[in-house]
Formats: structure tokens, sequence, C-alpha cells
């Protein structure tokens, strides 16, 4: 039985947007997709913060029973909260994606992280952060809200924010699991029986429509947010193929049992992509040829690669000297990343011309130059000469005013937090500057509401979803923002906090000091209070050793300790027969006294000897050393971890390699070179932003419209779907569609956001052995790489094993009994014999039946709606009539009719279906 849950992204929903969904087949429950919310000022109440407390709660609830994650997109949408839910909600199943899938979540996350956490205080701070910051030290609030009226501030969301730390992204990353396209994973465990395989999805570098394989539940496909289309550097998704190769869909995941796709844009229609390239490059030559500059928001990962392969071509064939500048601070680890993994791009780049720049010998100059420096694959691609990073506004805004001319990418896309958000504010009141939107962001950032005030001032026939392009609007009146940053401490302000940071330091030395005098102590005394069981021969000794220590029976100087103004003994330091050393550890406590193993000159006792003797003899105490009794418990002596582990660490050490100890040292000088981040805290106030610039839309998500969704579906063929991530108006559209499709299933499902969907019945599988004697007697058939044959026979168990045996129904009768039972005596009757029965099992595809026809002579055509002619055959140069012709035709319910006159052609068709499956007789 499979039972279906959208926990965020459902169907017939406002908020599609992030995506998360539970798959339970039988008793594995599958994850798929794991995204985040956009946590921006303008989304954090109302009815968009219960939207995504709701989510996160259910994921926090049911992460720790998940048995595998499937993630299909690098984006935020797809994956940003999966790295929270790893390290703190107990999702630790095994993931699985593609290779760039995990670097670019890997890269969108640790922009998200940083970002968000260069701007607010998050509550997850380990305990040295705690003690050291301005807000545990009490020298400045974690928010300051005194650049704000004095109105209430909205209320928060009482969940908090769940923004992961940067070690949190790279351990969550790391214990992904990368598969290849089409490489299938047999999964063991409590998923055995599980295959799960990738396909190319199209949209984003990496993008996987999972096919998930069941023994009980079939062929289940999840593919959600796919392009057709090629793009420049990607190529479209394998669902469909390219009219050259014969169009149609791809037969591995045709027909599958259920699936599981998206209706977003099931009731729009985009304009084509040659108008959309030559409009956002209209806009960007007539900006910058006009003194004046552009801000594109976009994401740090997936489709800006898109926007910067056009942008560089569209600037090497025009030959602009305006610079482009990437506001972002991952945007060369994304680059490096991308252009080590060349096998995973397609499109119309290459792996020779992209990203450079002149011709002819300078050209040629330039490829044996970088030859000698790089000769990675990918060395000459993807260079991108007019493009410039900088991490943060300020270092944009230091080499580059805002009177000079420049083209500005700033992530995030949504403009909900970071340096698209802070770039924006004085941006948007330079006149004829151009806010140029690529995607329409989520519901409630600062993205979306730029997108529809341009939308609304569009004409109804030049809406974004109309198929056309529609025009740039003059953006006017006040836009009231929540400006949230880090500003350092100054002032009384940065004093107090020094004197607060000062005391602590001063606290924690005191506090190691004390562990590490009560370490020594416990390591020197360990054993010498002794135990009721102790002897009393051992106490004696122990108690005569601390004598000879501590009287005045000595030769020399007087060894005992002085008293101190407040009756304390004072600690002796260094001298000649030191054997005591005398600890003040704290002031509230007693003194302690450590004895060492040391020989003591000139100490004299005056006891008698142990031997008898006459008179009275001295003898000198050689090794006063009291031996430490060893701490035992039930399984022996027990050991020191720490000592092991520390032993441990120094043979770590000594067994390096030269170069990685010179490694370790330039590290550690390099941390030590790193400028210390001044004290700081965190600010939040209200900016009023008097709109003046432009404001343009062209998509550029590359995600199927409306026309594309409502093709490929029908041609995939479920027997059962489930939509999701759809508003209401395009759930309907495709539901609406595809029920106007005769051949269609009926069986579609549309759950909102928390709602179960359960398909199918449970099954219970069991483990079964077969005897000798019933293997001997199958009839094994051959199917594609399975055997298959029919068996019957009764179940039995055995004593000494736990896997019952299925045997043959019984031994043979005697003849006697055998001929009364099926000849009973009556005559002119003959004896009533069962008929074998076969079954034919498989599933007959039309394409591949006129290839095994073509192959033994038989001419076949596709005529539509499921119907193959077959014939006549050809026979040198003479050809059949037309009576021979035979039509196989394959109806709704998977039947085959085969309808012709008997001829060599009709018996000839018959064998090849009958060679397509796999004959089981009964």
């Amino acid at each position: 039985m499979i039972t279906f849950t959208p926990l965020s992204g459902a169907a017939r929903s406002s908020r599609t947007v992030p995506l998360a969904y539970l798959l339970q087949v039988d008793d594995v429950r599958i994850l798929l997709d794991c995204g985040s919310p956009d946590w921006c000022p303008e989304g954090e109440s109302g009815e968009e913060g219960h939207h995504w407390d709701k989510y996160c709660d259910t994921l926090k609830e049911c992460a720790p029973s998940v048995d595998l994650v499937l993630l299909s997109h690098g984006d935020l949408q797809h994956s940003g909260l999966y790295a929270y839910a790893y390290a703190h909600w107990g999702l630790t199943a095994p993931a699985y994606t593609t290779l760039p899938v995990q670097a670019t979540a890997r890269i969108a996350a640790t922009e998200d992280v940083e970002g968000i956490r260069d701007e607010q205080q998050i509550g997850e701070t380990s305990e040295r952060e705690k003690s050291t910051s301005p807000e545990a030290s009490g020298s400045t609030p974690p928010e300051d809200k005194s650049e704000k009226p004095s109105t209430p501030p909205p209320p928060k969301s009482a969940k908090g924010r769940y923004i992961a730390t940067l070690q949190e992204v790279h351990d969550a990353f790391d214990s992904v699991n990368v598969l290849r396209y089409s490489q299938p994973c047999h999964l063991q465990g409590k998923c055995q029986g599980l295959t799960v395989i990738p396909f190319n999805a199209g949209h984003t570098l990496g993008g996987t429509i999972w096919k998930i394989r069941s023994p009980t539940a079939g062929t289940i496909l999840y593919a959600v947010d796919m392009n057709h289309m090629r793009e420049r550097h990607l190529d479209g998704t394998v669902l469909v193929r390219q009219a050259s190769a014969g169009g149609g869909v791809f037969e591995t995941l045709a027909r599958p049992d259920l699936l599981i796709t998206d209706a977003e844009r099931a009731g729009v229609t985009t304009a084509r992509r040659k108008d959309r390239d030559a409009a956002l490059l209209d806009c960007i030559d007539s900006t910058l040829t006009s003194r004046n500059s552009l801000l594109m928001p976009c994401d740090s990962s997936t489709r800006v690669l898109e926007l910067l392969v056009l942008l560089d071509q569209h600037w090497n064939y025009s030959r602009l000297k305006f610079p482009i500048c990437l506001l972002s601070r991952t945007g060369r680890e994304m680059l490096t990343f991308v252009r080590s993994m060349m096998e995973w791009l397609g499109g119309t780049i290459s792996k020779e011309d992209v990203g450079e720049t002149g011709t002819g010998n300078n050209k040629s100059k330039r490829r044996r130059d970088d030859d000698d420096n790089e000769d990675a694959l990918g060395a000459f691609a993807l260079r991108f000469p007019h493009l410039e990073f900088f991490p943060t506004p300020q270092s944009l805004m230091q080499t580059y005013s805002s009177k000079d001319p420049k083209l500005i990418l700033a992530a995030p896309a949504s403009l909900s937090h970071g340096p698209s958000r802070a770039v924006f504010t004085e941006f948007a009141e330079i006149p004829d500057n151009v806010v140029l939107l690529t995607g329409r962001s989520e519901e409630g950032t600062l993205g979306r509401i730029l997108f529809d005030k341009w939308n609304d001032s569009q004409r109804d026939d030049a809406k974004w979803d109309r198929g056309k392009i529609g025009n740039n609007v003059m953006m006017d009146g006040m836009l009231h923002l929540e400006m949230r940053s880090k500003v350092p401490l100054q002032g009384a302000e940065l004093e107090e906090y020094l004197q607060k940071e000062r005391a602590a330091q001063e606290k924690e030395a005191a506090q190691k000091a004390a562990q590490a005098r009560t370490q020594r102590i416990l390591e020197a005394d360990e054993g010498e209070e002794d135990s009721d069981e102790d002897s009393d021969a051992e106490s004696d000794e122990e108690n005569e050793v601390e004598r000879a220590l501590s009287d005045d029976l000595m030769d020399g100087d007087d060894t005992r300790p002085q008293a101190s103004a407040n009756g304390r003994p004072k600690r002796r330091k260094g001298g000649v027969g030191e054997g005591t050393d005398w600890i003040d550890d704290v002031a509230d406590e007693p003194m302690q006294k450590l004895s060492f193993d040391i020989y003591l000159k000139g100490n004299v006792s005056k006891a008698t000897s142990f031997f008898k003797s006459e008179g009275q003899t001295q003898r000198f105490r050689m090794f006063p050393y009291v031996e430490k009794k060893r701490r035992v418990d039930e399984y022996g002596e027990t050991i020191d971890v720490g000592l092991w582990l520390r032993k441990g660490k120094v043979l770590e050490e000594d067994a390096e390699t030269e170069e990685v100890k010179e490694m370790r040292r330039r590290a550690e000088e390099e941390a030590k070179k790193a400028p210390v981040e001044p004290p700081s805290k965190f600010v939040t106030t209200e900016v009023e932003v008097q709109l003046a610039c432009r404001l343009f839309f062209v998509d550029m998500e590359g995600l199927n419209d409306g026309r594309a969704v409502k093709t490929i579906v029908p041609q995939v063929n479920p027997r059962k779907m489930i939509i999701v991530h759809a508003p209401l108006q395009a759930t309907d559209a495709l539901i609406d569609s595809c029920s106007n499709i005769r051949a269609m299933t009926r069986d579609i499902y549309a759950p909102a956001q928390g709602e179960n969907v359960q398909i199918g019945q449970h099954t219970n599988s069991f483990s079964i052995s077969l005897g000798d004697e019933l293997l001997a007697s199958l009839k094994i058939s051959q199917f594609e790489d399975n055997e298959i044959g029919y068996v019957t026979g009764r179940i039995s168990s055995l004593a000494g094993s736990t896997i019952p045996i299925l045997e043959p129904t019984g031994s043979r009768l005697p003849e006697r009994i055998t001929r009364k039972a099926l000849r009973p005596h009556t005559l002119g009757s003959r004896p009533t014999r069962t008929l074998p029965q076969s079954t034919m099992i498989g599933e007959l595809k039309l394409t591949a039946l006129k290839a095994r026809l073509a192959k033994v002579g038989v001419h076949a055509e596709l005529i539509g709606e499921g119907v193959l002619i077959c014939g006549p055959a050809k026979k040198g140069a003479a050809v059949e009539t037309i009576e021979h012709t035979v039509a196989v035709k394959k109806t709704t319910r998977g039947r085959v009719e085969l309808e012709g006159t008997v001829s060599d052609v009709y018996y000839v068709v018959r064998r090849e279906i009958y060679h397509l499956h796999a004959l089981v007789a009964a």
C-alpha cells in the first residue's frame, strides 16, 4: 500500500513552496525533498507564519521515523531545510541525490545561512558564543529596536527560525550519497527490495526525476520542476525525447504505476525563448548605454548559471565594456565546482569556447598558456572574463560608485535579506535605474511584492502568463522596509562589552586552573583513602610513612610548613629535602596534602626495627613511597579513557607526514592572521524607500509551461497520478485536461497540506523455500532479465529450519484408485480432463513489436490510436495481397487484439507477440 502526505507544497494551495512530501511504501517511509521557507520579515507573521510553522512542526515530528531521503534539485525550495533537520531533528536516514545537486544545495544553504546570521541573532549558538556575546554579557540586547517607531513589533513565529550553522551544513551534505544518471541503487536494511534510479529533469544542474521500484507497489515516478526545453547550459529532461530521436516519452519512464508531478504552471503560457532573450538583452543594452545600472536578483547556485552564460555570450558578441558584478559570498566556489563537472552540462555551450575572448593566434596563445597552468577538464569553459565577484555590498561600493553603469546580479532572488535587499534600498531611489526580475519569488517576499506591482501594471493580454513579454514600468511612491544589520559596538557599549569579556575570561581561567589543580590532586592521591576492607597492616604502614614525613625527626632544616597570618600553612616551594606540597585550592576548602615518590635525604626514623634486636637502633627511610590503590569495579581495574585518548593523539601526530604537519602549521598561522571580528550587535530599523527606478520582468525560471505539461503527462500515461506544487486554478486546469483524454487514468489525486492519500492495499511478504522435487518439475520462461514459472504445492515446516518449504501437493496415488476416480463406471462417457491454462506476463510495446517484425522481413506501420498494421510480407519481388494484412490493437485495459486472415503473416506476428511475453503454463 502507498500512503502519500504533502508536508508543504501541496495542490490547490496559494503557497506552493517549499517542497516536502512523505511517501510511505508498505513500511518504508520516504521523504521526497526537504525545502526551506524564506525567512523574510514580510512573511514571518500572519497566515504565512502559520503555514511555515505547520510544515516545520510536522517535519520535526516525522523526521526520526524517515527511512530514506531523496533530493531532486539543489535550490532552497527543494533542499534548504535538510541541514537543520539532519542536525537537530534526527533526519539521519540515508539520503541520495546526484553530485551536482549535493554541491549546489550545499552552496545555496551556505549562502542563505551566512546571509541570515550576518543580519539576525539566531538562538542556536554554542556555549562559548553565549558566554562571550554582547547579549550574554548584558551589554546590548539581541536586537536594538531603538530606531523603530514606538508601535509594538509584529508577532513572530513561536517556533523561531530554523537556521543551521555552517558546520552543520557541511556535515549534513557530506552524508548524502551521490548517484549518476540512470544508475540503479538497490537499497539495503529496512529499505531492502526498493530500487531508486535518478534521471535528468532539466531546470537545474543535476536536477533529478526519481524512479522508485517496489516489489509490492510497482513503479513510482517523482517528477517535479522539469524543463523539456534545451537551454544554454543544460539539456532538456530525459522524460521527453527530442524530435530527432523520434519524439515520445522515454520508454523506461513510461506507464508508471504512480506519477507524482507538479502543475504549478499548468495554466501558464510562456513566451517564446527567442523573444524572452531578446527582451532581456535589449533592456540591458538600453539601460547601460544610457549610463544607468541594472539590479538583477538571482539565486546563488542553480538558475544563475543560465544567466551568466547568456550574459557572457552577449558581452562577447556585442563587445560591451560594462562590468558584470556578482554579489554573492559563494560565487567563486560555485563556479569552481561547475568547471569540474563539465560532464553534467549540456545545451549549446561547449568545453572549448565558452568564456574565452579573442580569436586566431591570440586565442591559441591563451590556450597554450592555460595548458601550462591547468590541465583539468573545463579549464577553458565558463571563465566569464567580464564577471567580477563581490562578497558584500560594501566591497562593491568601494570599487564602483552609484553613478558608474553596471549590471549587478545579487543573491537572493527573493530580496528578503542579504546583499540584494541591501542594494535595493539605495538602488531603487536612483531615477532610470532598472530592477530586472527573472522569477516570481516566494509568496510574501519583497521579490513577489515587486512582481505583483509589475504584473498589475500590465494590460490583460500582456500579463506574464499570457505568452507576452510586457513592458517596463516606472515605480513611484514610498515603500516601507524592515532592515536588519550587524553593526560594531562603539563608545560606552564597547567599553562595557570589553569589561564583561575580561571578567568572563578571568573567571574562565580561574575555573580551568581550579580544574587542573583538582585533577592533579586526584592523580597524585588516587587511592589514598582506603576502604573499610583494607588490612590493618597496610593502614599502619601508610600512617608510619606519613608520620615520618610530617614529624620533626629530621636531620637538618625543619621541613614543617610555617603558619600564615590567617592560621593556614604556607606553601613551601623549593628547598632540599622537600617531601610535601601544600596547595591552597579554594579559599573555602581545607588544605590538601600531596605525597610524592621521592628520596628524602636526612630523614631518620628513631623507631625500632621490625626485626627485634638488642637496644635501640636508627634506620633511614630510603624510600618513603605509599603505593596507591587501584580503582576496580566488577569488571576489573577501571581504565583512564582520557589518558589513552591523549596517547592516541600523540601517536597520530607522530605518524603524520611532514606535508600534513606543514599544512596544519600553515592553517594555524592563517587562523592567527585572520582578522578578528569586532564586537557587534544586531539592530533592526525601518527605512522608507522612495521608488524612482524602473521595473521589468522576464521569465527565466526554466520550467515547463501549461502546453508542455498537458502534453507530457498524457504521454507518460500513468495508472494513477498525484498532483502537487500547484495553485487552485492550475490544479483544476490539469485535471480537466486529463479528463478529456479517453486513454488517461481517472485516478487523479490532489491532496492538501497534511492530507493523507492511500493507494492500493497493504501487502505482507513472506520468505519461502522451494523444495528440490518441486524445482525439478518447474517449467521456466525467460522474460527480459527474469525467469518466471508457475508453481502450486503444499507448505510444510521442518524442525531444523525457520523458513517454510513449498513441496508438491502429494505423492502419486495407486493406479486402482486413480482409475476409479478419473473413470467412473458410466457407459458411453469419456473421462473429463482439465486443459492446461497459460498466462502471458509482460506488456506489449508496439514499437518493440515493429522492430522485431522488421528483422524477420514483415513490414509494419503505426497508424495511431494504438494500432499496428503488419504486412504484406515481402518475398523477393513478389508482394502478397492486402488480404494477408494483420492489425495488432492495444486496448486501454492492457488487452492485445490480433485481427486478420489466416496466413503466414498472421502466424509470424502471433509468434513475435509471444516472444515479447513470458508464457507460463499453469
